[in-house]
């Protein structure tokens, strides 16, 4: 699976946080993060995010109808972060993943 923006691919690595379980520890208690962390988001809401027991900082793009319409870059460890819309998806990846990304870029998630 790749995650690509802007003909860039963003990941090949990726895993899919369908269980709760997945979607409960994300990257919690990681050494690092060396993949992408795909979260949907059933029906579209907003999901406020916490970094509690993530040790390093991470990227993370909210996505709706395969756009980009919010991002937080750098999130560090032991904070929260609300967002402002709602989403269909959420894709945590390592920090400085989403350089030269902007809110309404294209998101593509293929095999």
């Amino acid at each position: 699976m790749k995650i690509k923006c802007n003909n860039r691919i963003l990941a090949d690595k990726v895993e899919y946080c369908k269980t709760i379980f997945q979607r409960a520890r994300g990257a919690m208690f990681r050494p690092y993060l060396d993949r992408a962390l795909i979260f949907p988001v059933s029906p579209p809401g907003r999901v406020s995010l916490h970094m509690f027991f993530v040790f390093f900082p991470i990227d993370v793009l909210f996505i709706r109808d395969n756009k980009i319409i919010e991002m937080k870059k750098q999130f560090l460890p032991f904070t929260l972060y609300n967002p402002k819309q709602n989403a269909d998806t959420i894709i945590e990846f390592p920090a400085d993943t989403i350089k030269n990304i902007k809110i309404g870029d294209k998101i593509s998630i293929n095999n």
